[in-house]
């Protein structure tokens, strides 16, 4: 059964305010806070899938331009993304205390400290934009594609920053729905706008009707543009919950003016600089793996690309469950409740490896039907189908570190997470993925991701089952009145 949105807010409540929950209560909580994010992270690849359709129709040329640059794209997306951690985890945490004037504080000092982040990086962007597919091993017929949609994507990273620091802040604060449902709209908003910019003006026939639909007809370019105006729909409305309607984070809510705390921001960066490392190398290290695939050709680049877009909509509910495992354990960590944390961490856990179980298997059934949406290439269907099964089997293992990571998120326990996700992608999968590719090709590389995604599951799970991740409950939290 999912909850109202009063009666979740009442459980969450009960962790404020240090009353028991029943185990049914725990669980309906998880499901309530899961279900939004879940439902806007499928419908989000779902349109992606459409998205990716739209550019795969271009060509394999096309899909390769931007699968070249896809892992750089990732890796600003990500930066922008750990920036934004260093300020939610301690609003969580604030909140669980019930010190709601100081987690309007982090969030304001979240907005600013972040959008110089973005601003630094979206300048760095611009400077690699140009260098960057050809270093990358991208071929001269797709360079110049893959620097345009770079270079659009690194201007977007501003407004990255607003639309996801107001999403994760709303999370927090056990408001998943506004942020749910915007994701959804901004999906829909993403697919209009490819579709008006990727091609050209053109006839379509609907319901035996011939009708001309006018298009920018800007092919790559155009997906990039479609992107950043998704960005810039999602984050207005968002904005507009965090700061004037939230019924916690609302700054009408604070008295007397702003004053600038430097604290904030030494917390979040030691919150978020592990992340921040973490993520560089990760993504460097999936920029590593582009560059053992791209030798392979554009039929192995696309394929690549692809296949990580379907494999996308089996992960996604993981995502939605750490979702809820970050916001409860957050806010159980704020009010010192070592028992229900651990409970409600063990739980995630539990019901992501389930969920993504079950991902798994029907990805592994369906895997030519995933494909064929988004290529009509058969040489690309045929490639993206075999590695999808490969990875199927290690769904579930993908889900334990999915959620274990973000339950460790929520506990502000960033250090030894980022290092096992580093040790596993540095030294299981690219090395295994190096030996492979040369013999196996494709199918090499994603057997090493396989493998290194249980390895990674496996560790995660001696990690939640230790405990040393709660070590912060120990820890006393600041708050103010």
């Amino acid at each position: 059964m999912v909850l109202s949105k009063s009666s979740s807010d009442a459980l969450l409540s009960k962790i404020r305010d240090g009353l028991a929950m029943t185990g049914s209560e725990k669980l309906n909580l998880i499901v309530a806070l899961s279900m939004p994010s879940i439902l806007a992270q499928i419908t989000s690849v779902l349109m992606f899938y459409i998205d990716a359709s739209m550019v795969g129709s271009l060509g394999a040329e096309a899909s390769a331009s931007i699968g070249i640059v896809e892992p750089a794209t990732w890796l600003f997306g990500s930066l922008v993304s750990a920036c934004s951690m260093g300020f939610y985890v301690q609003a969580a945490h604030f909140i669980g205390a019930k010190d709601f004037a100081q987690a309007r504080r982090v969030m304001q000092h979240g907005y600013i400290f972040g959008l110089v982040v973005a601003l630094i990086l979206m300048t760095v962007g611009i400077f690699i934009a140009s260098p960057l597919p050809r270093l990358l091993g991208g071929g001269a017929d797709i360079q110049s594609d893959a620097t345009t949609y770079f270079l659009i994507l690194s201007a977007a990273a501003p407004i990255h920053l607003i639309e996801n620091l107001s999403s994760q802040m709303l999370k927090v604060s056990g408001d998943m729905r506004h942020p749910s449902v915007i994701a959804v709209a901004m999906c829909f908003a993403d697919v209009f706008f490819n579709f008006l910019f990727i091609f050209p003006t053109r006839e379509i026939t609907l319901f035996a009707l011939h009708i001309k639909v006018f298009g920018f007809g800007l092919g790559v370019a155009g997906a990039a543009i479609g992107t950043l105006l998704a960005y810039l729909f999602a984050c207005v409305p968002l904005l507009y919950y965090a700061i004037f309607k939230s019924k916690i984070l609302a700054w009408r809510l604070s008295k007397g003016p702003f004053r600038w705390n430097a604290e904030y921001i030494t917390s979040a960066v030691k919150l978020g600089a592990p992340m921040a490392l973490q993520y560089l190398l990760m993504n460097g290290a999936q920029i590593v793996s582009t560059m053992i695939v791209a030798p392979l050709g554009n039929f192995a680049i696309a394929a690549n690309s692809f296949a990580v877009t379907a494999e996308s909509l089996c992960y996604m509910p993981g995502y939605g469950i750490g979702d809820a495992a970050t916001t409860l354990v957050g806010q159980s960590v704020g009010a010192r409740r070592k028992d229900i944390c651990k409970s409600f961490a063990h739980m995630t856990v539990v019901l992501g490896m389930i969920v993504m179980a079950f991902m798994g298997l029907l990805m592994y059934i369906f895997a030519p039907e995933m494909i064929g949406m988004l290529s009509p290439v058969p040489e690309i269907r045929a490639l993206g189908t075999q590695v999808l099964r490969i990875e199927a089997f290690a769904e579930p293992f993908f889900a334990a570190s999915i959620v274990a990571y973000s339950v460790c998120i929520g506990a502000g326990d960033t250090a030894v997470p980022s290092f096992i996700n580093l040790g596993s992608m540095w030294f299981v999968r690219l090395t295994l993925a190096a030996a492979l590719a040369p013999v196996y090709g494709l199918p090499g590389v994603w057997f090493a991701m396989a493998t290194e995604l249980t390895v990674r599951g496996i560790l995660f799970l001696i990690r939640l089952l230790r405990g040393k991740w709660m070590r912060k409950i120990e820890d006393p939290i600041k708050t103010t009145e």
